[in-house]
């Protein structure tokens, strides 16, 4: 295999292995073969137009269009001018799926569903970052930059997946990237032939440094090299007593990507990223349906996760000991015998489309009877899935506590445990003094911390002017609580947060739990909860009692019968409201809906009637021959600009390469090439060979190379003045000057020595002028040569002489058919 090859094989291989990090993210994984394929045909077609030129314009432009057309056969067919060629339907439709499939990516958790649009994102990404490695690696021959779009890939895996794209991705990426190098060593070690193998070490088999398929010792030391770089990178951070963890350990503050760590201990995604987005969906769909024992279920909040650790950019869950899931619950922790609660029992079933780490339970849970991979955390009472278990089509029963405890009670609750209080009233040095400020004025008249718990929630939810506005930018930081104080719009994220950041400031344990409302009860008996009843609220610690929720939302949930003076009515919660009709079993379905948009259509969710409305066929699309026109015309346009580019480079590369002997327009002597007797014919038989054809055909080139920086060539000197006239204004120094005057004097020999001999490196020499000429040239000059060559004139001056040479033959045609017919007028008359 030649080296080329080798690199194109190493390129294709380290891009679908730094892909591979995105494969957690969708579920299935499917979409890596059709992004495999399309980068194959990528890469082949590279391989083939590298054989038939050396110029790397034209392999860059036939790659884009292979995948472009790839693309179009695999994602647009039906819209596509026969079948691959992009019209602007598939244009069109293209752009809808990229739509969506941004849309998708917004609204699914991790792992999301092989949506049409999601999968166009990636095999599309995965193919466009596979073409700049193989540009940059292969046609380049630069493997070291390869490295900056493989780690833009995984970096952004890493990203979609909450900071880690797992340790076995990222050995598999940081390998790809090792092998692309290892690739690139030994073709350039091959160029150098065997002379720095070494000699023959015996007495150890694969030590020899040479031939017989034994690595030279380069070759060997790069391996070595690179495997005591990964070692390094593997086990230097637990060395490091200052880093909380490396690519081995769980890093902290609850951005992990989920499941059990080292010591038993779990780090889980922030749900906060998906709530808004959930809040803004135009169709309510259900997550999960319950049925339950309890007389009134306006206080039976779902909970999810409780956010502990407000940092000042965010609130997150700490990150805790988990253990095995007991078969009872312990006793809620600061929760008195005194005070009344009752057991309420309820089965739940959870959505197939729902996915989600955290199981959905009442608090405080007392029993919980779930099948799978679930991890208790006592601290927060939380059920968290391990080794990829999730809440997806999980059937579960919970048993709750429905704690009950009166205002008297709350009011007369004693100081909390020192450690608790001092773990959840910390707030971060860069927390305003105005949320201070605003919380001891809104409690002031207030007798103890219940009654500034009740007074906050009912400033935030009736008293001080706010509105519930779901589409007001979630933000979380510390100066997001003081914006929002005085801005007083924002939703259930603003209202949990701001009110549990104002009561640790007033010394009451607080944080924020997140989870769902009640839901919608349904005709039959069962209890219906959608995306849209995603809700957070403030828990605040009352020895006695333990952690209490309270609801400061308005227009949201029920506020608790502890924190009000009339009790809840037990009405449905949310926007759902009770259906006429509903199964049993929870449906995962959402019904039809008038207004069937194309990615609801797409996804299916416009039931069985719209959907096949929206398949009917449509013959009112243009037609394929005009389509087909309107492409061409396009691309027509947008290469025209290029053309001149284009030429120019075909033009280096014939001049420069093998076919330089076989070039017609090297037959004609350059300018500055020989005595003023010579210039206006041919080039005389001592340098009608081939060597004489190539010696001035790279003596042209470094004439236009001149000209298209700004050095216009001058047709009445010879090559001995022409050269110095080209150091002195190209104002060229050291090698590129040495190297005109080297080819100047190979074009001196070749026209006017008897027996001229073959001058070897020449097109290096030229290679030499023009990055000289490079290196001396300013921003402008350098577009300006590569873009608009000056030099790009001969093709309108050819065209000219061919024409004028085309009209004189035809007058001379003329004339002679007029003289023929004038004759033969003659001898008839």
């Amino acid at each position: 295999m030649s080296g080329r090859a080798r690199l194109t094989l190493a390129s294709w291989a380290a891009t679908l292995m730094a892909a591979g990090a995105l494969l957690p993210l969708v579920r299935p994984a499917t979409w890596i073969f059709t992004a495999a394929f399309v980068l194959a045909l990528v890469s082949g077609t590279g391989t083939l137009v590298r054989r038939a030129t050396t110029s790397r314009s034209p392999t860059l432009l036939a790659q884009g269009v292979v995948a472009l057309l790839a693309l179009t056969a695999i994602f647009a067919r039906e819209q596509a001018v026969l079948w691959f060629l992009p019209g602007p339907r598939a244009v069109a439709h293209a752009a809808e799926l990229l739509r969506a499939g941004a849309e998708d990516v917004g609204r699914y958790a991790v792992p999301a569903p092989d949506t049409e649009g999601i999968r166009l994102m990636l095999v599309g990404g995965v193919v466009v970052i596979g073409l700049l490695v193989d540009v940059l690696a292969v046609t380049f021959r630069k493997a070291a930059p390869a490295g900056l779009p493989l780690l833009a890939l995984y970096s952004v895996a890493a990203g979609l997946s909450g900071g880690g794209a797992g340790r076995l991705w990222f050995v598999l990426a940081g390998a790809g990237y090792l092998l692309l190098l290892l690739a690139e060593g030994r073709d350039r070690l091959s160029q150098w032939g065997r002379v720095f193998g070494g000699a023959r070490r015996t007495g150890r088999p694969g030590s020899a440094a040479g031939g017989d398929g034994q690595a030279f010792a380069p070759v060997r030391t790069g391996r070595r090299i690179g495997a005591v770089a990964m070692g390094v990178a593997l086990v230097v951070p637990f060395a490091l007593p200052g880093l909380s963890g490396g690519l081995l350990l769980n890093g902290g503050g609850g951005g992990g990507s989920g499941g059990t760590g080292t010591g038993g201990r779990i780090s889980a995604v922030n749900p906060l990223v998906s709530l808004q987005n959930n809040l803004r969906q135009q169709e309510d769909r259900e997550v999960l349906r319950y049925r339950t024992n309890a007389q009134d279920i306006s206080g039976m909040y779902l909970r999810l996760v409780a956010l502990d650790r407000f940092d000042g950019l965010s609130w997150k869950s700490s990150v805790r000991p988990v253990e095995d899931v007991p078969e009872r619950l312990p006793w809620p922790e600061g929760l008195a015998q005194d005070v009344r609660v009752t057991e309420v029992t309820g089965n739940f079933v959870a959505s197939e489309n729902y996915e989600q780490k955290w199981l959905p339970m009442p608090y405080p849970a007392s029993r919980v009877d779930v099948g799978g991979n679930w991890r208790y955390e006592p601290a927060g009472r939380m059920l968290v899935g391990d080794d990829k278990q999730t809440t997806r089509g999980v059937r579960y029963q919970v048993a709750g506590l429905e704690v009950l405890p009166t205002a008297e009670q709350l009011a007369a609750a004693g100081a909390a445990p020192e450690k608790l209080r001092r773990e959840y009233t910390e707030v971060p040095p860069s927390l305003p003094a105005d949320v201070k400020a605003t919380a001891l004025k809104v409690t002031g008249d207030a007798r103890n911390d219940y009654e500034r718990a009740v007074k906050l929630q009912d400033w935030f939810a009736r008293e001080g002017g706010f509105r519930y506005d779901v589409e007001v930018e979630s933000g979380t930081g510390a100066q997001a609580v003081s914006r929002f104080l005085k801005d007083k719009e924002g939703f259930c994220i603003h209202f949990s947060f701001s009110m549990a950041a104002m009561a640790r400031t007033l010394g009451i344990p607080a944080r924020v739990a997140v989870g769902f409302m009640p839901g919608t009860p349904q005709s039959d008996g069962s209890v219906s909860v959608g995306i849209r009843d995603a809700h957070a609220w403030p828990e605040l610690y009352f020895e006695g009692a333990g952690w209490t929720r309270f609801e400061p939302t308005p227009q949201r949930g029920s506020t608790p019968s502890y924190a009000r003076e009339t009790t809840p009515s037990g009405s449905a919660t949310g926007p759902a409201q009770p259906q006429q009709s509903a199964s049993a079993q929870p449906s995962v379905a959402p019904s039809a809906s008038e207004d069937c948009t194309p990615q609801m259509r797409r996804l299916g969710d416009c039931g069985p009637q719209t959907a096949a409305a929206g398949a009917a066929p449509d013959d009112s699309g243009p037609d394929p021959v005009d389509t087909t026109l309107i492409v061409l015309g396009a691309v027509a346009v947008l290469a025209l600009p290029l053309l001149p580019l284009f030429w120019r480079i075909r033009t280096r590369a014939r001049r420069l390469g093998a076919a330089g002997s076989r070039d017609p327009e090297v037959t004609a002597v350059p300018s500055g090439a020989a005595p003023a007797e010579e210039r206006s014919g041919r080039v005389s038989a001592r340098g009608a060979g081939g060597t004489a054809a190539r010696t001035l055909a790279v003596w042209r080139e470094i004439n236009d190379t001149a000209w298209d920086y700004g050095v216009e060539p001058d047709e009445s000197q010879t090559p001995r003045r022409a050269a110095a006239r080209i150091v002195r204004l190209g104002e060229l120094r050291g090698e590129p000057a040495d190297a005109v005057h080297r080819v100047a004097r190979a074009v001196e020999e070749v026209l006017y020595a008897p027996r001229p001999q073959p001058v070897a490196g020449l097109a290096e020499e030229a290679g030499r002028v023009r990055a000289g000429f490079h290196a001396g040239a300013n921003r402008r000059t350098r577009l300006r040569a590569l873009l608009a060559p000056r030099s790009a004139v001969r093709v309108r001056w050819a065209a000219s002489a061919r024409w004028a040479e085309g009209t004189a033959r035809w007058a001379d045609r003329r004339d002679a058919l007029t003289a023929r017919f004038r004759r033969t007028q003659h001898g008839a008359g």
